[in-house]
């Protein structure tokens, strides 16, 4: 009987993870790759690489029909989308569906459903999620200024069909609505096609926390704890850990109740999180959104828990029951996650691609590196600027920080300026040591070090 075989749609330390995890499940590779990345890690790693196209997104790791069709003429059973790229698309979805080809992620529908913010927000609030308070689809101008006076200011716009800070505006003054509006609709058009927009309350001291779940098809949706990813820098996760620091055990169980009866309401498959807003001054949680894939910051998760969830996908991907009930999961210690990127922080956190001259990444039973760079490896300028996560674990959240900063302190790397200068300084940051921060707060931090080491 031939080996299973699992074509990889995506680059960089995702596709190096999941072969990996391919590897020790006795299952066969194929990578498809853009010119850019020929000379890759993961390109080196994979049993069979196909080249699909040029550099530009649209060309390769986005081109659908040549994905399939590569997907079926190299005789795969599945595909693997990582994150980001078609990862949350269910287009790929629904052509691996029509196709016979195992998708590694849930159905398409569940992703068609949960995927666009609103309907999402429409299903949390039919099974009695709470809600931060907002409006439905806002389509023009003329129906958000009632809103907005019914809300009350700050109120913040938000892409309905997308994420990553793209259509967002935060809106503090009456008289910067229409150009928020505007900007918000025609970046939300530009980046996902449709410019439709929702507005809620702003709020103002927000954590960030999520709830690692999985599901298989018989039934079975387990979550893997929660982690706190309120580090970011526009929209973007900067630092992410597990599990949260501060939550009461009240409203701890009662957030992960809530990603639990959602997915279950859904009959939610594979691995996914669902995201929630944390108020600091009212002390309540209010749902954000739903992730129909594998998440960058996974690893904190496998980490307290000892499950490698991207095993776990592909066992229920490939039909068979979760190997673990709720029951079964422990957690233990605590893990941080900073995202190592190709940018230098001094110079607004611009890209820095390049070759690299040296890349020794620290090592230790605490410290684990997800990386797809090695030294003469060249970053290029197309794609984000990811080069490694360094994962640091301990008995606790004292013990995990310092490890990650003895971690961060042994990462070698030149060639290009990375931001772990700007790390080391977050670290050292009286909020982060207190375990006090939420959204905003990695900028404000940002203004400092500019200003220390101007």
């Amino acid at each position: 009987m031939r080996r299973k075989r699992i074509l990889i749609a995506n680059r960089g330390e995702i596709a190096v993870r999941i072969i990996r995890a391919c590897e020790e499940s006795g299952i066969e590779t194929v990578l498809v790759v853009s010119e850019a990345d020929r000379d890759s890690l993961p390109a080196r790693l994979a049993d069979k690489v196909v080249c699909i196209g040029s550099p530009l997104p649209s060309a390769s790791y986005l081109n659908i029909p040549m994905i399939v069709a590569t997907a079926q003429a190299t005789g795969v059973d599945a595909i693997h989308p990582g994150y980001g790229f078609l990862a949350e698309n269910p287009a790929l979805a629904l052509a691996c569906e029509n196709s016979g080809i195992i998708f590694i992620g849930p159905r398409s529908a569940t992703m068609r459903r949960i995927g666009d913010k609103l309907g999402a927000r429409e299903l949390a609030r039919q099974i009695g999620i709470p809600m931060n308070a907002g409006s439905a689809g806002l389509r023009g101008f003329d129906e958000v200024e009632a809103k907005v006076l019914e809300l009350g200011l700050p109120v913040i716009f938000k892409a309905s069909a997308g994420g990553g800070g793209r259509g967002m505006r935060i809106v503090r003054e009456r008289g910067e609505l229409k150009s928020a509006f505007d900007l918000a609709s025609n970046e939300a058009r530009q980046a996902f096609g449709d410019g439709t927009l929702f507005v809620e309350r702003y709020i103002e001291y927000a954590r960030h926390v999520e709830v690692q779940i999985i599901g298989d098809d018989f039934g079975r949706v387990v979550h893997l704890g929660q982690r706190d990813c309120s580090s970011q820098r526009r929209y973007q996760k900067v630092i992410e850990e597990a599990p949260p620091v501060g939550l009461s055990a009240e409203m701890s169980a009662r957030i992960s109740d809530a990603a639990l009866a959602l997915a279950r309401s859904i009959h939610y498959n594979n691995a996914g999180t669902v995201e929630f807003l944390v108020d600091k001054v009212r002390d309540e949680f209010y749902f954000l959104e739903v992730n129909t894939r594998i998440q960058v910051e996974h690893p904190v998760s496998e980490e307290i828990t000892g499950i490698d969830l991207v095993r776990e996908q592909i066992r229920v991907a490939f039909g068979h029951p979760l190997s673990i009930e709720q029951s079964d999961v422990c957690f233990s210690g605590h893990a941080i996650e900073c995202r190592i990127t190709a940018e230098n922080a001094r110079d607004n956190f611009m890209p820095t691609p390049g070759r690299i001259t040296r890349f020794a990444v620290p090592y230790g039973s605490n410290v684990r590196v997800d990386t797809h760079c090695y030294q003469g490896y060249v970053i290029g300028p197309y794609y984000d600027s990811l080069m490694a996560k360094v994962v640091a674990t301990g008995d606790d959240r004292d013990t995990a920080l310092r490890n990650l900063r003895a971690a961060l302190a042994a990462f070698e790397i030149s060639g290009v300026s990375t931001n772990i200068p700007f790390l080391r300084f977050l670290l050292d940051q009286p909020e982060f040591i207190q375990a006090d921060v939420h959204i905003r707060w990695v900028e404000n931090a940002a203004a400092r070090f500019l200003a220390a080491t101007a």
